[in-house]
């Protein structure tokens, strides 16, 4: 029989130092710690250097009288630097997303970029996780969301010219998406999170749809 975990919590770590580091348009800290083992006791100091982001979310914008979902495609300098060694491109397909900002709620701010990158409105919101991105080295924290829209008129280019954004809008139907994860096409982890969701809840969304007095196709 396997031993009862640990629950361990903030309390059972200790910061020794935190010693700021790059700022820029993110920032990086480096900091000493410790904490406690499964086998009791303290670990010795370590080191690890902490890449520090601010709260995020995104949202997958879906139709489901048309079983379509509507994704933005953009450039991504994180994509860029092993692009042409792994036979890919840096112009990713993602779900609508942005940073939260100061007295922002995760809601708000995926109400307001369905607008800013893609041009739909949102009917109704269904929260579907919140993550860490990166815990190994960063502490950005994801709150992830499903946006019930009217996919028919969705398209075109979108984005915020003073936050360098350059949009281009794609509407696919819920069997392309799935089709462009399982063929690497899709390959960011909030795409692939929300794309998973959906494949499971798909069906009672479009359920919800026709209960509602408006016959799916």
């Amino acid at each position: 029989m396997s031993e009862k975990p640990h629950s361990f919590g903030a309390a059972d770590v200790q910061v020794l130092q935190r010693t700021p580091g790059y700022r820029g348009f993110f920032a990086l800290d480096t900091w000493q710690i410790r904490h406690r083992l499964y086998a009791g006791g303290w670990s010795g100091p370590f080191t690890r250097e902490l890449f520090l982001r601010d709260a995020a979310a995104g949202v997958l914008l879906y139709d489901p009288l048309r079983d379509e979902v509507v994704l933005v495609e953009q450039f991504r300098i994180g994509a860029m630097v092993d692009a042409q060694a792994r036979g890919s491109s840096p112009w990713l397909l993602e779900t609508v997303a942005g940073i939260i900002g100061p007295g922002e709620s995760a809601e708000e701010l995926v109400l307001r970029e369905a607008i800013e990158e893609a041009g739909c409105p949102i009917r109704d919101l269904i929260h579907i996780v919140d993550y860490y991105n990166s815990p190994g080295g960063s502490n950005e924290y994801i709150s992830l969301f499903c946006g019930i829209v009217d996919a028919s008129n969705a398209g075109g280019i979108h984005g915020v010219p003073e936050e360098n954004e350059d949009i281009c809008v794609h509407v696919l139907s819920s069997t392309q998406a799935w089709q462009a994860l399982q063929d690497g096409r899709m390959n960011n982890a909030m795409a692939i999170i929300a794309l998973q969701w959906l494949q499971m809840n798909r069906e009672s969304l479009r359920a919800a749809a026709m209960q509602s007095g408006v016959e799916t196709p």
